[in-house]
Order: C-alpha cells, then structure tokens, then sequence
C-alpha cells in the first residue's frame, strides 16, 4: 500500500492549493460572515467589496467590459446552463464542437426536446478543429455556437478566437467553456468576440469547489432570462427581477466563502503570472510526454490527443492496449500513490472523435504544485504496471 500521494488529477480539481485561499475562506468565516445587499453595517459593506472586487479581477482576467456583467455561479455547468437556457427557444438552431464536454450536450439535449436543433462541427481524431468547419454549419437559424477552449479529455486547444472572428462576421454570438483554460491559458472576450465566458473556480482558477460564474457582453446579457429568480437584496419593493446587471440574473445567497477564496487565487495568480504557471505545467507535460514514448513504442500505451505540448493544455491521457483501464487506475493509486481518473470524462463525443470510446482512457493532469519527481514517478510506475 502506497503512504506517498501524487495528485495527479487537476483538470478534475486543483490540489493543492495556494494557502492563501485556505486562509482566506477561514477569514471569511470567521471575521466577516455577512451577506451582500442585506446589512446596513461596516462587515456588509465589507463583504460587498470583497464581492465587487472579485467581479473586477475576473472582468480584468478574462477581458470583459464591465465588473457588472460578472454573473457568479456554482460551476462552469451551472453558467453554461444559464446562458443555454435564458438565451435559446424553440427553432433556434446550435453550433458545437464534437470535443464538448457534457456540461454543453446535456443541456442542449434538453433543450433539444423543447424544439432547439444543433450541429456538431467534426474535430480531427487529435482534437483539432478547421474553424472553416463551423462556419460551413451556419444556416439562418444559428443562434449561437457554443465551445470549449481546451478539452478536458486530452488537452488539445480550440481555435475559440479564429472561430469567434467568423461569429462576428456573420453576427452570431460565441460562448465559451474556458473550464479547463481559465487560470492556465490566457483567454479574453474582445480579442476572442466572444458573448460570454464561462468558468469555474475550483481548476485553473486555483479557487475552492463551489463557486464559478461567466462574464458576458452588455448586449447578450440582456437577451438571457434568469435561470433562477428571487431575491437579489436589491430593488425589494418588487415581486419582479431587478432589470440591471449583475443582480438580473443572480438570485438568492451567493458562495461567499468561495468568492472569497477565489479572490485570493486571483490575486496569487497575478502575483505569480499565469504564463509562468503555464510553462511550469507545459515542462511537466513534455517531460511526461518524452517518457511515455518508448511504452508507446513497444505499443504498451497509446496516447490520445496531440503528440507534443504545441496547442494543448497540460492533459495527456493514454490507453493501454492489453491491460485493463480501471485496473491500471487502481494499482497506480493502490500501489504507488499516484492519483488519476479513468473513464469517458463525461464527454463521450470527444472520445468518439479521439477512436477512445467506450473504453475511455487514464488521465494525467498536472498542476502548479506537480513536480518532475511526480512527473517520473508516473512513467515508472506505468512501465513496471505495463510488463
């Protein structure tokens, strides 16, 4: 049995993280603790600073116009929904990539029933995409298109900003799924002409589980409906939603330990630069990438995805042709410490469109806190798994 843990596991979530988030949820809780919008005291006041400061640094980070169009969520999942579901109706027609994660083709499989169509634009068996195949999708009832950033399967980056200059020519709002992006790979809604960003905190972000949201553009946002209704601590003399931004489209108590923890990862992340993190996470994966080759080559492995760290994040996930998928999960944990997911992902079309499905692969994904040490670890451990 394994006493040593390497997580390995951060396009699920990362672990660890900065200890400034930690500190800063238990601050929250233990020296402000109050609501927005319902106090007329200093610790309320102090809270909405807090809220209102966090809006600013992602507006900043993720290049919207204005901290108000800053709508928080729980997750990305939830955003998503939001935007799918307060801005689609019946005969409205969708654009997606064959890589979207569940997150996307669960909603609109819903909506879907109620008379919305989509269409899937096929990414190549690596995960890249020809944006000319997007626009090749658009017919007068494109609505929107909608597509993830980065896969979450293998790594492999979309052209959201080639893809968002077709959309604007052709006057078609872009959402994007920046789950697996935000926080790693710079991203922003003007040079992207994207209507909205969609994000979670707990990934890239470096952020507590719990709290995620989007930014959107001024116009788009008022075209969606609120996917929840109730009070804002705004505008109280009414029974309707308050018509201005963000509290249009918010309802209810908000994550505030989150949104206080996710403060505190902003802000180390500017401290610390996300290009330098990317680089940290893209030395890890090439050096994890060099390892695998000679399992490849004795066809021990087969890698999903891009052969090297050129238009990918740092996701590499593999199969093992002769040896059970789970298993290896397992005795990676059980007898080496190494964590890892196994499976589809929840994306199945990506896996279809990788030649992985239904087996699924053994995903690798490392994080600001991964080490070369873990890096080796993982690529021995595999090669005496894999005899």
């Amino acid at each position: 049995m394994a006493t040593r843990r390497t997580y390995l596991d951060n396009a699920s979530t990362t672990f660890p993280k900065p200890p400034c988030v930690t500190e800063a949820v238990c601050r929250y809780m233990t020296e402000m603790g109050t609501n927005v919008g319902r106090g007329e005291y200093a610790s309320a006041f102090d809270t909405e600073d807090l809220v209102f400061d966090t809006r600013a640094a992602l507006c900043a980070l993720l290049g919207g116009a204005d901290p108000s169009d800053v709508v928080f969520t729980r997750n990305v999942t939830e955003a998503l929904n939001l935007v799918l579901k307060g801005f689609l109706h019946p005969g409205d027609h969708v654009i997606v990539s064959s890589m979207e994660h569940n997150a996307v083709m669960r909603p609109l499989t819903q909506l879907a029933a109620a008379g919305v169509t989509f269409s899937r634009a096929q990414c190549a068996p690596d995960g890249t995409l020809d944006a000319a195949k997007v626009e090749r999708l658009i017919c007068p009832q494109t609505r929107a298109v909608v597509m993830t950033h980065a896969s979450n399967v293998c790594g492999t980056i979309l052209p959201v900003c080639e893809v968002g200059a077709i959309c604007r020519r052709r006057g078609i709002p872009l959402v994007i799924d920046a789950a697996q992006t935000a926080g790693v790979v710079p991203i922003s809604m003007e040079e992207c002409g994207a209507a909205a960003i969609c994000f979670t905190g707990h990934k890239g972000l470096l952020g507590p589980q719990g709290i995620g949201g989007c930014v959107l553009d001024p116009e788009f946002a008022t075209q969606i409906d609120a996917l929840v209704a109730g009070g804002t601590g705004s505008h109280s003399d009414s029974e309707q939603m308050p018509s201005f931004m963000p509290d249009r489209l918010e309802a209810g108590t908000p994550n505030l330990p989150g949104i206080a923890g996710l403060a505190a990862s902003l802000a180390w992340l500017g401290e610390k630069g996300i290009d330098a993190v990317r680089g940290h996470e893209l030395a890890l994966t090439q050096r994890l990438l060099d390892g695998l080759r000679p399992l490849a080559a004795a066809r021990r492995v087969r890698l999903a995805g891009l052969p090297g760290t050129e238009g990918r994040t740092g996701v590499v996930s593999i199969q093992t042709p002769g040896y059970d998928l789970s298993q290896v999960a397992h005795d990676l944990d059980a007898r080496f410490g190494i964590q890892t997911r196994v499976g589809l992902h929840c994306a199945p079309c990506a896996h279809k469109t990788l030649g992985t499905f239904p087996a699924g692969t053994i995903r690798f994904s490392l994080g600001w806190a991964n080490t070369e040490a873990d890096v080796d670890l993982a690529i021995s451990a595999l090669g005496e798994l894999l005899t």
